[in-house]
């Protein structure tokens, strides 16, 4: 049998990347194409059109191929160089990054495993990709708490063991809702439906909707009220920042640069919120700006990295030259920006 898509008032017969499986009476169509990433946290089995789901699809495999490259890159510079020079900051980053790796590599290799139609190779994958997602979440919000710990500490974080810490909480927590997930036996094959039957795509996901909805919406809006009140919190001190003399003692122009912000909002995962809006007639508007942003995220992660430790060494080159008015950069991430309060304790020091 052939699956068929209709063309006016004709039917258009295929085998083209798609096979029909008959389930009883019923016959469904399912595809090979690659779905996309939206549907990391969009409701579960809703139809999409055939136009707008090989677009994002594209967009999907662009990004997501990309991001994998770069985020591997950066994986490469930190442990062949940069490891030992490495602050708190910058190995909770790389801990973002290898979550954020293996979630990209897992997406583009689920609809391999999902065409095999091995049941426990399915409910495998799944899982995989599952806690790698739950994983990037929990570090968005390791990301926010650190960022708030340096904001409220000066700069100054004392907690022993403080990085193998925050590793264990952000590893080991989606592993328990993981298993928690597969025990009720919530993995499997489902199917992304197009208004072209043709155009059916099978992946390796959660099966439930109340599950889905419940842990991966649930938790990661938890994770995006934190991380998003700590990015109001952090550019609020960045504006005030702006506006002290200690912040730009030599006359020069301070602000906060698109790098910044955007840095911000990639490190804490807010632009993962546009999923919130991709209901009624914002469902594909939101559905493109999610797509584009979180796929291609990792790229952005490289640039933000690439740039921020070359400020980082040379914030160091003029620590080193003891020049009286240069002042620390806060070790939050946020390497570019200024921290007053290292300054501050220096200035009653002498």
């Amino acid at each position: 049998m052939l699956c068929s898509c209709l063309t006016g008032s004709k039917p258009n017969w295929t085998f083209k990347g798609c096979e029909t499986i008959l389930i009883g009476n019923d016959i469904k169509c399912k595809c090979s194409h690659l779905t996309f990433f939206a549907v990391l946290l969009t409701p579960i089995n809703e139809t999409i059109s055939s136009y707008d789901l090989n677009t994002l699809t594209i967009i999907t495999q662009v990004g997501c191929g990309l991001s994998i490259f770069f985020l591997g890159i950066v994986l490469v510079m930190y442990f062949l160089i940069r490891k030992t020079q490495a602050s708190t900051a910058t190995q909770i980053l790389i801990h973002l990054i290898c979550a954020l790796f293996l979630l990209n590599l897992t997406f583009l290799v689920n609809h391999f495993v999902a065409n095999l139609h091995s049941h426990v190779g399915c409910q495998v994958m799944a899982a995989l990709m599952h806690y790698s997602m739950l994983a990037t979440f929990s570090w968005f919000a390791a990301q926010g708490f650190h960022l708030c710990l340096q904001l409220y500490k000066g700069g100054h974080v004392t907690i022993r063991r403080y990085v193998l810490k925050l590793s264990v909480i952000s590893w080991t927590l989606p592993i328990i809702m993981v298993i928690t997930v597969g025990s009720l036996s919530k993995y499997g094959e489902q199917t992304i439906y197009a208004d072209n039957p043709q155009n059916n795509v099978a992946m390796c996901w959660i099966t439930d909707n109340n599950i889905h909805y419940i842990v991966n919406i649930g938790y990661y809006s938890l994770v995006f009220l934190f991380t998003f009140t700590t990015v109001i919190i952090t550019l609020s001190w960045l504006f005030c920042l702006k506006r002290t003399k200690a912040a730009n003692p030599q006359g020069k122009r301070s602000g906060i640069s698109i790098v910044i912000v955007m840095g911000l909002c990639f490190q804490l995962g807010v632009t993962w919120g546009f999923a919130f809006f991709a209901y009624g007639s914002f469902r594909i508007p939101a559905t493109y700006i999610f797509t584009i942003l979180n796929s291609f995220q990792g790229f952005f992660l490289f640039i933000y990295y690439y740039k921020t430790t070359r400020v980082d060494a040379n914030s160091a080159n003029v620590k080193g030259k003891g020049n009286s008015e240069s002042i620390s950069t806060l070790k939050t991430g946020l390497e570019s920006v200024v921290n007053p309060y290292q300054s501050f304790e220096k200035d009653k020091g002498m």
